[in-house]
């Protein structure tokens, strides 16, 4: 078990070294000058706001570089960081507040308005903007609070597409486990050169590459937010060596026109996760000449748990690889006995990268984390005779048509392929006669058709009958979280509200 100051640590050893550059300004930092910055906005926490170890400070911003001072400081001191989404309600908002007990608010200046009212609604102590909020500048002497490896560093509220979101409770050991085991399995290097393009109040955007980027001394390029152009700009310019995002950026970044030109010479490989990933993103990438990974992990047991050779990448399509160092992994059927090679089963993970349950919620704790230290996902998965695994979708999605277990995922990688679809979900949905059938949402392509007899016909040359959606619902967009993850229990009620009231538009 772990403990200690990894920027404070990464500074002493290279302090000259760039360690951030933001994109919006060009600005650079070295690891020296952040580890002041977050000094100084340690230093704020303590003795300006009055707070102490265990009181809770949210943060209500879009990536900025005072973020990443906020994160350094939370764990030089004890306090804990609760990100909070940008893109919720005031309503949702208010929720998250009082479930974390916070006491001061930091927010950016566009989100005035909502941080007062938060204020007056939830009895918030202080607001803080974050712009104003000190760094390096003045700072006087600082000395790090000593934190235990189960000292909670942050709560990250699940983005609650499965019902009402859950505050993860992620501590010291946590982050620092997952930095160090991501820089060995995944084989980073001090050269490495890493954007981060998603945003910072969710578990990748903090834990992907920002801090095992910084474990083994190499550069971040933080994005505001996600441009497609701009993101193949960021990669030509400085000459960035590895990159991670969902499905749904990958795909954009694939539809962007510098996606034929833009000289990808610098990466060594790109990864994505968060969402299961069609493959036929993985062979354009490939057939651009880019070595692309997919990967696994959840807020709860550390964003990064699998890893796999590059060799294995395209040996292995698919595939999310193995776990990483000691991480164990297991598959078990509903009635807890694990299942064999090729079998569908729940992905349960162990090790020390798994979170200390939910905040204020040991009934969803006790559901998740069984007496032997098994984390149950909820994700449903496949290993093949060479140990690899293959994520095959969420559990709770996963419907029975007929007696036959049916995994939207394998349904929606297919969809993706018809040349008019552009974004895909496909839910369960109740049937009399076989229990529940597909029901597939579709976008269409701009200029394009397809009717629900032409995408049948497509999908019946490639699954089995009884895999096949009886309907398909046309929608302008798809309902998704920050994230890129599609909010399937929105879907869901849209589908049963129109069976109750036909006359409703879905």
């Amino acid at each position: 078990m772990i403990a200690g100051d990894l920027l404070r640590e990464r500074a002493r050893l290279t302090p000259e070294k760039t360690a951030l550059v933001f994109a919006a300004t060009g600005e650079r930092f070295t690891y020296n000058a952040l580890h002041d910055r977050a000094a100084g906005c340690a230093r704020y926490f303590t003795h300006n706001l009055g707070l102490q170890m265990g009181d809770r400070i949210g943060v209500l911003a879009q990536n900025r570089v005072e973020y990443i001072d906020s994160f350094f400081a939370a764990g030089k001191t004890g306090i804990v960081l609760v990100p909070l989404n940008y893109r919720l309600t005031t309503h949702e908002l208010e929720g998250l507040v009082r479930d974390s007990g916070m006491r001061a608010l930091l927010f950016e200046s566009q989100y005035a308005e909502t941080a007062r009212t938060l204020q007056q609604s939830c009895g918030l102590e202080q607001l803080v903007s974050i712009e104003d909020a000190p760094n390096a500048s003045g700072i006087e002497s600082w000395e790090d609070t000593p934190c235990a490896p189960d000292t909670t560093w942050c709560i990250l509220y699940t983005s609650g597409t499965t019902g009402k979101a859950k505050g993860v409770v992620i501590p010291h050991r946590m982050v620092l486990w997952n930095a160090f085991n991501t820089a060995l399995s995944w084989q980073l290097r001090d050269t490495d050169i890493a954007p981060i393009i998603t945003p910072l109040c969710h578990a990748g955007g903090l834990g992907v590459f920002l801090t095992s980027i910084f474990a083994v001394g190499g550069t971040i390029v933080l994005h505001r937010g996600f441009d497609a152009s701009q993101v193949w700009r960021t990669v030509e310019r400085e000459r960035c060596t590895v990159l991670m995002a969902v499905p749904t950026i990958f795909k954009m970044m694939m539809e962007a026109p510098e996606f034929a030109s833009a000289d990808h010479s610098s990466i060594r490989w790109m990864i994505s996760g968060g969402a299961p990933l069609p493959l036929y993103l993985i062979e354009a990438y490939q057939k651009r000449g880019i070595i692309f990974k997919q990967g696994y992990g959840l807020t709860e047991v550390g964003v990064n748990c699998f890893a796999m050779s590059d060799q294995d990448a395209a040996r292995k399509i698919g595939s999310i690889g193995k776990p990483m160092m000691f991480t164990e992994a297991k598959l078990i059927s509903d009635k807890g006995t694990e299942v064999p090679p090729g079998e569908v089963g729940e992905l349960c993970l162990r090790g020390p990268h798994v979170c200390n349950g939910y905040w204020n919620n040991p009934d969803a704790t006790t559901a998740a984390l069984d007496d032997d230290g098994w984390w149950h996902t909820g994700d449903t998965a496949r290993r093949d005779v060479d140990a690899f695994f293959y994520i095959a979708g969420r559990a709770k999605d996963m419907f029975i048509s007929g007696g036959v277990n049916v995994y939207p995922a394998e349904i929606e990688s297919e969809l993706l392929l018809h040349p008019s679809v552009q974004d895909a979900a496909v839910i369960g949905a109740p049937h009399s006669k076989w229990g529940e059938i597909g029901v597939a949402f579709m976008v269409l392509r701009p200029g394009t058709t397809a009717s629900a007899d032409d995408l049948a016909l497509f999908l019946s040359s490639r699954l089995a009958k009884f895999k096949i959606p009886r309907e398909f619902i046309f929608l302008p967009e798809l309902p998704r979280t920050p994230y890129g993850k599609v909010v399937k229990p929105e879907l869901k009620e849209r589908y049963l509200n129109k069976q109750s009231n036909p006359a409703k538009q879905a």
